[in-house]
């Protein structure tokens, strides 16, 4: 059975990636063919769980797996913090990842856009200290999600430390990993704010080829308690447009490619 999805069913799981919601209309003058045609497609993805057919259209399902959550102010804070920017850095996350890449997503809210942001893909092998990364990639026949194990380490966290975490990473490798931060400074490198969940990233990008960063720009030249990697282990840094240039540029100079988005 071929779980893949058409090229027309791509246009229109990444159109709704970035706007969440589409009109029939709206998704004719993307991705042309015929209403029916684009009724049948939203009827396959439907059944694959990715999105929710509405009157005149569709939506794009956000996973419902923090019902315990959602009335924790923490959690729903952490969320909806420069959630805008955090969509679209996961969006072009997604796109550097190839058939038959194995990846990395360490825990964070928006590593967690970039697993929803493959959802639909085919082929993609997934490494992730977060549970609720695991939850949201496990119904989708084609991503192979490994979850680490090891311990939760403080109330309301989804990231998983430890040395049974650690012991894990020892024996996989990695095309690429993403990892969500909560600073980044040119001198000080890549932070968070728990030493543990530090070393596991720390491991995590060891066994990587690559290690592209994933930071909104609220979190550019800030500096947390627990040091992940110097600014030289760092290959590519995904921002949104609201990093200035110059707040940029001693991360170029160190030979960091920028995407900005």
């Amino acid at each position: 059975m071929n779980d893949g999805l058409n090229h027309r069913s791509e246009q229109i799981i990444k159109h709704l990636l970035r706007t969440g919601t589409a009109t029939i209309e709206e998704l004719l003058a993307i991705v042309g063919s015929s209403a029916p045609s684009i009724r049948r497609d939203l009827v396959r993805l439907e059944g694959r769980g990715l999105i929710r057919r509405t009157h005149g259209g569709a939506e794009l399902v956000e996973p419902l797996l923090y019902e315990p959550f959602r009335y924790d102010s923490s959690f729903l804070a952490r969320e909806e913090r420069h959630a805008a920017e955090k969509r679209r850095i996961g969006l072009a996350a997604a796109e550097m990842v190839q058939a038959g890449d194995t990846i990395g997503l360490s825990a964070g809210t928006t590593t967690t856009h970039i697993g929803r942001s493959l959802r639909h893909r085919q082929k993609v092998q997934v490494i992730t200290n977060a549970i609720n990364i695991g939850m949201e990639l496990c119904n989708q026949p084609g991503i192979r999600t490994y979850v680490t194990g090891g311990v939760v380490p403080w109330a309301w966290s989804f990231s998983l430390t430890g040395s049974a975490a650690l012991a894990f990473l020892d024996d996989v490798y990695m095309d690429e990993v993403f990892l969500s931060v909560t600073g980044l400074d040119a001198e000080r490198g890549a932070t968070t704010l728990e030493t543990d969940e530090a070393t596991v990233y720390r491991k995590m990008l060891k066994q990587s080829k690559q290690v592209i960063v994933v930071a909104d720009s609220s979190k550019i030249g800030k500096v947390s308690p627990a040091l992940i990697c110097p600014i030289n282990e760092v290959h590519t840094l995904i921002t949104d447009t609201g990093a200035p240039v110059d707040a940029l540029a001693p991360f170029e100079r160190q030979g960091i490619r920028i995407v900005r988005v």
